[in-house]
Order: C-alpha cells, then sequence, then structure tokens
C-alpha cells in the first residue's frame, strides 16, 4: 500500500522538487498544499491530489477540516513572508505569519499522530531559516521568529521514536529560489558572498536530502540539522 504524504507550501520551488522526487519513487500518494494559481502544478496534476488553503487565516477549524488524519508523512515547506522589521511589525502580521509558517502545520502533525501510531510509522520534516541564527534580517523578523519556534521538538514528538515517527527540522540557508525576490532590500550578491561555500543551494540540493529523511532514514531524529553551506 502506498505511504499517504503531505507537502504543505507544495507550489514553492523547493516543493515542487520535493514532490517531483516521490512521484519518481511512485510508491507515495501525494497530496500537495498550495495558496497559489495552480497552473504551476500542470505537469503533476494527473498524479497528485491537491489542497488549497490560506493557512494565515485565523479560521483554523475551518483550515484542518480540509485535510485528512490519516497522513504517514508531513513535510513543513510554509514560508510566508510579510516584509516587516522587529521596529515596525503590526499584530495583524504577527498573527498571520505565525498561523501560516507555524501554528497550522503543528496542528495538521498533531491531528495526524494517532494514526501513525497506530500503523507504527510516521515522517516529519518541519523546516527553519538560516535567518534564525542571526536574529532575522531587515524585513524578515517575524518570518524568522516563526522558523525558530519551528525548531522547538516537543518531547511528546521525542517519546514517539519507539513507534517508529521520526521528526526532525531543517534549518535551510539561503537557496536559489523566487522565495528571495519577496524580500525587500536584498543584496543576494552580498548575502551569497558570507557563505563558506560562496553559493546559494538548489532546491534540489535540498529536496534531495529531505527525500533522503524520508525514504532512507531510519536514525536520524529530532534533530535540527543545518543545511546552510556551513554558515
Amino acid at each position: 500500500m502506498k505511504k499517504k504524504i503531505l507537502i504543505l507550501g507544495g507550489s514553492s520551488d523547493i516543493g515542487l522538487e520535493v514532490a517531483k522526487n516521490f512521484l519518481n519513487s511512485k510508491t507515495y500518494d501525494l497530496t500537495l498544499h498550495h495558496h497559489s494559481n495552480s497552473r504551476i502544478f500542470k505537469n503533476l496534476k494527473l498524479r497528485c491530489n491537491f489542497i488549497k488553503s490560506d493557512l494565515s487565516n485565523s479560521n483554523h477549524s475551518k483550515i484542518l477540516k480540509k485535510f485528512d488524519n490519516d497522513y504517514d508523512i508531513i513535510i513543513n515547506l510554509v514560508g510566508y513572508i510579510s516584509n516587516q522589521s522587529f521596529e515596525k511589525f503590526n499584530i495583524r502580521e504577527f498573527y498571520k505569519t505565525i498561523s501560516a509558517n507555524t501554528l497550522v502545520p503543528i496542528l495538521i502533525i498533531r491531528k495526524s499522530l494517532n494514526k501513525m501510531k497506530k500503523k507504527n510509522y510516521g515522517r516529519i520534516i518541519n523546516t527553519s531559516s538560516i535567518g534564525v541564527k542571526f536574529g532575522g534580517g531587515k524585513t524578515t523578523y517575524l518570518y524568522s521568529l516563526s522558523k525558530h519556534m519551528n525548531e522547538f521538538i516537543p518531547a511528546y514528538l521525542k517519546k514517539m521514536s519507539d513507534r517508529n515517527i521520526l521528526y526532525n527540522c531543517l534549518r535551510i540557508g539561503v537557496v536559489n529560489t523566487k522565495l528571495h525576490k519577496k524580500i525587500k532590500k536584498k543584496d543576494l550578491i552580498k548575502r551569497v558572498n558570507l557563505i563558506p561555500t560562496k553559493k546559494m543551494a538548489t532546491a534540489k540540493e535540498i529536496s534531495d536530502f529531505i527525500f533522503y529523511l524520508i525514504n532512507k532514514n531510519n536514525f536520524i531524529n529530532n534533530e535540527v540539522i543545518n543545511i546552510s553551506g556551513g554558515e
């Protein structure tokens, strides 16, 4: 039987690469969450399920009804950015950012845990940002704060190891994706020069590591793993 996998933020560059990897394996029933024009999925439509939802919405019960509670694998790649600094952020954007990047994904994960326990199998990947290490950028305070919250691994999830449920968080560095175009006043050339490897990662490099953690890994667990070019 195919394992059911949910990719939150499936319309991102990394999300699409992850989807391609899992579709190529032909052993997964794939669901992609998105909050964008679904035309970007035109090459995947015949082989995927799709859920369109704005996770920044405050009506969490309504959002959760769209998602199953029987996922074997959950990957959170949501990256909502509001371009607000610590000095000037507003409360509305604070709640929207935390809701989209952290709260709703955690609620979806929690919803699936009982089924994972019954099956004695589960793989969960959350994602953070290298910005956490530096306190966020000039206009990415809220984004980095929400990603820092994703690095907190609850004791309850640590106890799930004996049920073959593995939970890890990736602290992702600068990746060559369209996400950076959403960040105002960002000098990418200057930013890349700060990376010891002097280059950005590709979306495929990140997706290949995610695929390994899901498809091959049986031992790495409860870790925050830097994948950031040495930063």
